[in-house]
């Protein structure tokens, strides 16, 4: 089978692109390891499939590279941009993705990504919280960002007994800058740090705001910037806005 598909980047988490509005895409885990593969296969950190829904504007669904599902924010505005691109959406959609129904839109060159509402996360301690996104997030706050060794320290959280019972976690390393959070990503899925995360920087924009930053918060990736939007009440948070960019890579097609 002959497979046309388009390849995006939000802020470098990068994905492949399917339109499946058809149906026709096989959905084996090895297909899509194989696919993600960046040897032997296209490469990438997730792939999407765009697909026909009956009452919302289109169906997402979102594999991370080892095959796994999660919601992924960067992979919902790469997925937007991607179903604007086939003429599905304008300006703004409603869309159907792993944990619901999300509103997204177009706004000032950027996308912004609607997430459910957070009312619970936990302060591990001075130094370390737990937030889930719709994905879930341990962040630990660091002064030394740039020296961390990411696959060693965060394979050692991500693994953890704490998180044995919901098969992991993704881990944040954040530090808190006076105009920005800078941040980095070990992935679960990916198992190897990305060079940015949605629901991650969503989780560190929050946490932010729980420490006093108003929104929105500005968070810097290795592959560069997204912002938070929030309200925050009463330890609840409403009106959360991921935005950032999204950007077609190249297209193509491949044997599978």
């Amino acid at each position: 089978m002959n497979l046309e598909f388009s390849k995006y980047q939000g802020t470098g988490n990068d994905f492949i692109l399917i339109d499946d509005r058809e149906g026709l895409f096989s959905q084996k885990e090895k297909t899509i390891q194989h696919l993600c593969d960046r040897r032997f296969g296209i490469g990438a950190d997730g792939l999407i499939l765009i697909q026909n829904h009956r009452t919302l504007d289109y169906r997402m669904v979102y594999f991370n590279s080892d095959g796994s599902q999660s919601l992924c924010g960067n992979g919902s505005r790469c997925g937007f941009a991607f179903a604007q691109d086939l003429g599905i959406v304008g300006e703004t959609a409603t869309f159907e993705t792993t944990d619901g129904n999300h509103r997204i839109q177009k706004k000032n060159g950027q996308i912004h990504f609607q997430l459910f509402d957070v009312n619970s996360s936990t302060q591990i301690n001075e130094k370390e919280w737990y937030f889930d996104t719709g994905s879930p997030h341990h962040i630990v706050i660091t002064e030394e960002i740039n020296e961390i060794d990411i696959l060693t320290e965060g394979q050692k959280i991500r693994n953890s007994s704490s998180y044995s019972s919901q098969n992991g976690t993704n881990v944040n390393f954040a530090q808190l800058l006076p105009d920005r959070v800078k941040m980095r990503t070990y992935e679960r899925g990916v198992e190897g740090e990305t060079l940015s995360c949605g629901t991650g920087a969503t989780a560190v924009g929050l946490m932010a705001g729980k420490l006093g930053y108003e929104s929105p918060v500005s968070i810097e990736t290795r592959g560069g910037d997204l912002k938070v939007y929030f309200e925050h009440s009463n330890s609840v948070f409403t009106e959360i806005w991921l935005a950032g960019p999204a950007e077609k890579v190249f297209e193509g097609s491949v044997s599978i």
